[in-house]
């Protein structure tokens, strides 16, 4: 659905479409960028948490709405089977460039189409999902930052472990439609054959598979559980934190996202710079540069957060050695 906003904007620059942009009736150019994003469209894009990144980013580089910069979002409320169709909308329209913001948007914006650059704000596994060739010589039309997923498995499972009352078995919700669950759930294997701790892996595609996955894990003996990293999560999260608390299941996310929505608590990195930092690689594609030659940037900084209120629902309490580690606790 195309905002009022949206709609004026491209009316008043009376366009002379072309693929690498357009031209407003005083001559300045205008670029059109086009946004495939994976869950529902915000009530204000701009103060997203994550999306208001890309306006607020590529404000600050010098594209703004309106003046030279249309953006054209689309939103796929979750549904990852919408993608191939949103993203050959955007090819049609003549973006000059194509954000993303997951896996799944990402391989369907690159079976879209070879020609147009795509950005991708957050992958899993870039080089393994078949996204990119090497992280440093990416060597098509996709590049961006990736996501910190394997790499935390063991430390999310730790920490779950050090709150938690010694659970016989640990949950793990995925969605089998991103590629990045299966390569989630060999790690959190790896890790939890390490501490003995069997796992209890369950599936969620969308908001109605919740409540019955949850019910299914406790079911099976889960009494903690771990959301992988998937952005369905990341928009049903206050659901999730609600049922685990309702449930009495400490629980662990990906991001600070889940801890603010009531989640007992994180460990990941801040998809907003993710998404801050993708608007730089815009503007350098803009100013000419090549997808294929711009290094993958795979980002470092993991933020451990928790929140009180919930742990004292829960009728536990954080460790002081965690909380002097921890980036931030939600009162």
């Amino acid at each position: 659905m195309i905002t009022r906003r949206e709609l004026l904007g491209s009316f008043g620059v009376a366009f002379l479409a072309t693929r690498s942009g357009s031209y407003a009736a005083g001559g300045t150019k205008v670029w059109r960028v086009g946004v495939l994003a994976s869950v529902r469209r915000p009530y204000n894009v701009q103060q997203d948490e994550h999306y208001g990144q890309i306006v607020l980013g590529l404000r600050e580089l010098g594209y703004v709405e309106g003046k030279n910069l249309v953006i054209e979002w689309r939103f796929a409320d979750g549904r990852y089977e919408r993608f191939p169709e949103l993203a050959n909308e955007l090819v049609g329209l003549g973006v000059a460039v194509i954000v993303t913001d997951g896996t799944p948007p990402t391989l369907a914006a690159l079976k879209a189409t070879t020609s147009v650059p795509i950005v991708f704000a957050s992958a899993g596994d870039p080089v393994g999902n078949g996204l990119v060739k090497t992280l440093t010589h990416p060597g098509g039309n996709a590049t961006g930052i990736s996501l910190i997923t394997t790499d935390t498995a063991a430390k999310q499972l730790e920490i779950l472990l050090s709150l938690a009352t010694t659970p016989a078995r640990i949950g793990l919700l995925l969605n089998p439609a991103n590629p990045l669950a299966a390569v989630s759930l060999k790690a959190f294997q790896a890790a939890a054959s390490t501490r003995n701790i069997p796992l209890v892996p369950a599936e969620v595609r969308s908001e109605g598979d919740i409540e019955n996955a949850l019910s299914a894990m406790t079911t099976r003996g889960a009494s903690a559980f771990i959301l992988t990293r998937d952005r369905v999560f990341y928009q049903e999260r206050r659901l999730f934190a609600d049922l685990a608390l309702r449930h009495r299941l400490p629980s662990m996310g990906s991001d600070r996202y889940y801890p603010a929505a009531g989640g007992l608590m994180s460990y990941g990195q801040n998809l907003a710079e993710n998404f801050r930092r993708a608007t730089v690689y815009v503007d350098k594609i803009l100013k000419g540069a090549n997808p294929a030659d711009l290094p993958v940037e795979q980002p470092t900084t993991l933020e451990l957060v928790f929140n009180r209120r919930t742990a004292k629902a829960l009728g536990l309490t954080i460790p002081p050695e965690l909380l002097v580690l921890a980036d931030k606790v939600v009162e």
